[in-house]
C-alpha cells in the first residue's frame, strides 16, 4: 500500500464504498478541523482508470471539497493525503470500507445487507465475514435474510416509511404476504395523497407480528417436547432468534402428551394429588397455602394458551382447610403428638352433591330392579326394617328426590326405574287398589279399615304372589343413597350395563378433570386421554359420550364407570365418592369377595 498526494479532481467516490448513492454527508462536525489542519488521516483510495475511487474517507473527501472552495482552490491545486490499494481488489476495497463505516457509525440493517451480499458475491463465506468485522455469524444470516424481500419493501425502508423492526419481521413473510402485504401499502400510500386515512392500512409493529405469526403465537421454547417430534412448520423469526409454531393443534396434541407424561413423574414421585388445570386458566395462588407434600400439599398445572406450562407445587386450598378445621380439632382429643389419626387430612370429596345424588338414584334403581327377581333377599330387607328401623320405616316409599329436573328425567327414562314401574302397575291390578299419593303401593297414613280389606285380599293369594308383593313395598321403601342399597348391590351383583348407559346428565354433573380424563381413557385409551389432558372438561366429555353412543368413533359396549359399578369406588385414591363410602363401612360385615 502506498502514500501520496492526489488532487481532489483526480478522485471520486468508489461504486463499492457502502455509503455509495446516499446524498452528501453531513460534515459539520469535521469541517472546521479541516479547514485549520487539512486532512491529517489518509482516505483510502485504489485506482480507477486515469485517476483513483475513495474506498474509505468519503466524509473526509466531502469535507476537504467543501473546505477548498471556501479558500478559492481549484480541484486541481487542492490535494489529499491518500493511501492506494492494490486495483481490482474489490473485496479488500469493500472490507476497509464497511470496517471503517461500522467502526465510525452503525448503518441500517439494508446497507449491511448490501455490503455483506457484496462480500458473498466475492467468495467470502458467512465465518469470514462475521471474523472480519467482529460481529456473530446469525448478525450475518440475520442481514442476508433481507435477500428475500420485495425490493418495494427495501425501497420503502430507505425512503423512511417503514420502520427497521417492520423491515426484520417481513423477513419471516411469505412471498405471498410480502405481495399481499405490498398491496395494503399501496393502497395506504394512495390514501396519503387523497388525505383519506381511514382504512387500517398495511400492519405494522405488533400488529404485523400478529398478522405474520397469528393471534394466539406459540413458540417453540414453549415446548415441553423434543422439537425433533414435531413433525409441522416452525416459523423463525430470524432478528428475534424465536420460533413460532404454524400448526397449533399439532402442538397441542404432543404439549399434552408431554404435560401427562409430568403429571404421571411428579405422582411416581410421591404426590398424591397432581391437578392438570384446564387451559388459560390461571393458578390464583392466593387461595392456596403452601403445605408439604406430607401435609396433604397438591400439584397443580397451568397450562397458558401460549403453551407455557407452570408447575406448582405443595399447595393447599384454604377452604379445604377451614371446612376439616372442627373435624380435626375432635380427631386430635385424646391422641397423642405424632399420632398419624392426628394429622390426618380430610379427603376431598370427587364428586359434586349433585353428581352424588345421581349416583345414588341410579343406582338405587338398579339395585331395586335386581330385587325383583330375588324375593328371599327382598324378604330378608323387610325383617331388618322391621326390627331395625330405618329413615323410611313407617312404612314410606323413598321419595327420590332429584337435585335437578335433568336427572329426575334420567332416571325416569332408564330401564331399571320402568321395569319397577311395570311391576308396580301389575300389582296394584292384582291387589285391586289405587296408588298412594306418592304413586306407590306403599301407604304412610296408617288406614286400618284399608289394612283390614288388604288382609283379606292377600289371604287369598298363595305365598309366592304375597313375596311378590313384599318384594315391590321392599324396593319401594328402601333408602336412595344408604349403605343397605350398597349392600344389598353386592350381595345381587348386577348386570348394570342390562340397566344403564351413561347419558349427558351424567357426564355433565362429572367436573372432577382427573376423573373425567381417567374415564376418558377407559372408553378412548389412554393415548387418547393424555393428548386431550389439558382440554376443557365439556371436550373431553363429549368424547366420552361420542364413544358411548358411536357417533362419529367406535362404539364402546358394556362400558361400567367406577362409579356405577358394584361395589363403587372412586378414580383417585385420595378423594371420595360416597357410594363408595357407604359399601367401606359396612363391607366387612359380609363374606363378598
Amino acid at each position: 500500500m502506498d502514500l501520496k498526494h492526489i488532487p481532489l479532481n483526480k478522485l471520486k467516490i468508489a461504486t463499492l464504498n457502502v455509503r455509495h448513492g446516499r446524498k452528501a454527508p453531513d460534515v459539520s462536525d469535521i469541517l472546521p478541523s479541516i479547514r485549520a489542519r487539512g486532512v491529517l488521516q489518509p482516505v483510502l483510495v485504489r485506482p480507477c482508470g486515469e485517476g483513483f475511487e475513495v474506498v474509505a474517507g468519503r466524509r473526509r473527501y466531502f469535507a476537504a471539497n467543501q473546505a477548498a472552495e471556501e479558500q478559492g482552490l481549484s480541484p486541481d491545486e487542492a490535494m489529499l493525503p491518500c493511501a492506494v490499494i492494490a486495483e481490482g481488489d474489490d473485496v479488500a476495497a469493500l472490507e476497509a470500507s464497511l470496517i471503517e463505516n461500522v467502526a465510525r457509525a452503525p448503518m441500517d440493517e439494508l446497507s449491511e445487507y448490501e455490503a455483506y451480499a457484496r462480500l458473498l458475491k466475492q467468495g467470502r463465506t458467512v465465518e469470514q465475514i462475521a471474523q472480519v468485522f467482529a460481529v456473530t455469524e446469525l448478525r450475518v444470516k440475520q442481514r442476508l435474510a433481507l435477500a428475500g424481500l420485495q425490493p418495494k419493501i427495501k425501497d420503502a425502508f430507505r425512503s423512511g416509511r417503514i420502520e427497521a423492526d417492520d423491515l426484520r419481521l417481513l423477513t419471516s413473510a411469505t412471498k405471498g404476504q410480502q405481495k399481499e402485504w405490498l398491496e395494503s401499502f399501496a393502497l395506504e400510500a394512495q390514501g396519503d395523497d387523497d388525505g383519506d386515512r381511514d382504512g387500517e392500512g398495511a400492519p405494522r409493529g405488533f400488529n404485523l407480528k400478529r398478522w405474520l405469526f397469528g393471534t394466539d403465537q406459540i413458540a417453540t421454547k414453549a415446548a415441553r417436547f423434543p422439537l425433533d417430534d414435531f413433525h409441522g412448520a416452525i416459523i423463525t423469526d430470524l432478528f428475534g432468534d424465536t420460533g413460532y409454531f404454524v400448526d397449533r393443534d399439532a402442538f397441542w396434541r404432543l404439549q399434552n402428551l408431554a404435560v401427562a407424561r409430568l403429571r404421571d413423574d411428579l405422582l411416581a414421585k410421591g404426590w398424591q394429588q397432581v391437578s392438570i388445570m384446564e387451559r388459560g386458566r390461571r393458578f390464583a395462588e392466593w387461595q392456596y397455602r403452601e403445605v408439604t407434600m406430607e401435609d396433604g400439599g397438591r400439584v397443580f398445572i397451568e397450562v397458558r394458551n401460549d403453551g407455557e406450562v407452570d408447575v406448582h407445587q405443595g399447595y393447599r386450598d384454604r377452604d379445604e382447610d377451614e371446612s376439616g378445621e372442627e373435624e380435626a380439632r375432635t380427631d386430635e382429643v385424646g391422641a397423642d403428638e405424632g399420632d398419624p389419626a392426628k394429622q390426618a387430612v380430610p379427603a376431598q370429596a370427587e364428586l359434586t352433591k349433585a353428581a352424588e345424588n345421581y349416583m345414588a338414584l341410579h343406582r338405587h334403581a338398579i339395585v331395586r330392579a335386581e330385587l325383583l327377581s330375588r324375593p328371599a333377599l327382598a324378604l330378608r330387607l323387610a325383617v331388618v326394617h322391621m326390627i331395625a328401623g330405618s329413615p323410611l320405616w313407617s312404612v314410606k316409599p323413598d321419595p327420590q328426590r332429584a337435585e335437578k329436573e335433568a336427572i329426575a328425567l334420567s332416571v325416569a327414562s332408564a330401564k331399571a326405574q320402568q321395569c319397577v314401574e311395570a311391576e308396580r302397575s301389575a300389582i296394584l291390578e292384582l291387589l285391586q287398589v289405587e296408588r298412594s299419593h306418592y304413586g306407590t303401593l306403599t301407604r304412610t297414613y296408617g288406614d286400618a279399615l284399608w289394612a283390614a280389606a288388604l288382609l283379606a285380599r292377600l289371604l287369598t293369594l298363595p305365598d309366592e304372589t304375597v313375596l311378590r308383593v313384599l318384594t315391590l313395598a321392599m324396593a319401594e321403601s328402601l333408602c336412595a343413597g344408604s349403605p343397605l342399597v350398597e349392600a344389598a348391590g353386592a350381595r345381587l351383583k348386577p348386570d348394570v350395563v342390562r340397566w344403564w348407559t351413561a347419558d349427558d346428565t351424567f357426564l355433565d354433573l362429572v367436573h372432577d378433570r382427573a376423573a373425567i380424563n381417567a374415564m376418558l381413557a377407559e372408553v378412548a385409551g389412554r393415548e387418547s386421554a393424555d393428548a386431550n389432558v389439558s382440554e376443557a372438561a365439556k371436550v373431553q366429555r363429549k368424547i366420552i359420550g361420542d364413544c358411548v353412543r358411536g357417533e362419529g368413533r367406535d362404539k364402546v359396549e358394556g362400558w361400567v364407570p367406577r362409579y356405577m359399578a358394584f361395589p363403587a369406588s372412586p378414580y383417585d385414591g385420595a378423594k371420595t365418592v360416597q357410594a363408595a363410602r357407604h359399601w367401606e363401612e359396612v363391607k366387612f360385615l359380609f363374606c363378598i369377595e
